[in-house]
């Protein structure tokens, strides 16, 4: 299979580079899962200034990305998947976009189309660009960040980790947390006590059952106690039943021995 690649379009090259160079973004690179590229913007201006920015019309504060710079540079992002037979999807790192979240992920994991990011800066881009050369307009959360770069980043790290065989252990993404829209279990290694902490005696046991029960109730508990709202997600499996019921026991008899 043909590496996927990642092009983040910017003002600002020299503070996505290093990302690709790191990490498990770096050696999904290395094993031709990913190609990670910065474009400068700058590049695809015509004028001596190098001018990507202008005063927006209708008055107002700050100034707004300009069109040319943007739809030149995402054509030839789009000339560059298409020589190398692909398809590609423009995504617009926008606050008015979708919001991000592990579903969104796997889409984009799952997909076969190279990923084209567009940051803006200043007080956003030309609309002109958004209606005409934009696929996805895609938000990290209800704030507001200086530029699209870092929100890119997010996306990218989060779904390289999705795709087949970024991941040193073939299982490692299926237990991430928002995977089956719970909270990933408590993680423990060495040494066995730390600062009179002892690691749950049950993962020290060897029975693989009563480990992988205990990890799916540690799930469900730091769900219930962080991200209730995961659960209106989804429905609590069979298991997960059993395990309530367990602790409505627990409770009751803690409850009954102080009587």
């Amino acid at each position: 299979m043909a590496a996927r690649q990642f092009t983040v379009l910017t003002l600002f090259p020299e503070l996505v580079v290093p990302f690709f160079d790191h990490g498990i973004i770096s050696r999904a690179v290395a094993k031709g899962i990913i190609i990670g590229t910065a474009v400068n913007l700058r590049n695809f201006t015509k004028d001596r200034h190098a001018t990507v920015d202008d005063r927006p019309y209708g008055g107002g504060c700050g100034m707004v990305m300009k069109p040319e710079p943007l739809a030149l540079a995402i054509n030839s992002a789009r000339k560059r998947s298409a020589d190398s037979d692909s398809s590609s999807r423009v995504i617009l790192m926008t606050p008015q976009g979708r919001k991000f979240d592990q579903a969104l992920a796997l889409d984009l994991a799952a997909g076969a189309e190279d990923l084209i990011f567009v940051c803006g800066r200043y007080e956003g881009i030309d609309e002109r660009v958004c209606q005409s050369f934009v696929d996805d307009e895609i938000s990290i959360g209800d704030y507001v960040m200086t530029g699209g770069e870092l929100a890119a980043m997010v996306i990218i790290d989060a779904v390289t980790r999705l795709m087949p065989g970024a991941l040193g252990g073939e299982d490692s993404a299926e237990q991430d947390s928002f995977r089956d829209d719970r909270l990933e279990y408590a993680q423990f290694t060495r040494p066995p006590v730390f600062e009179s902490m002892e690691v749950p005696a049950i993962l020290l046991s060897g029975d693989h059952g009563k480990i992988e029960r205990w990890r799916k109730s540690s799930a469900l508990k730091r769900t219930f106690l962080n991200r209730p709202d995961l659960f209106n997600r989804r429905a609590l499996d069979d298991e997960e039943k059993n395990i309530l019921k367990s602790w409505r026991q627990e409770i009751g008899e803690l409850i009954g021995g102080r009587d």
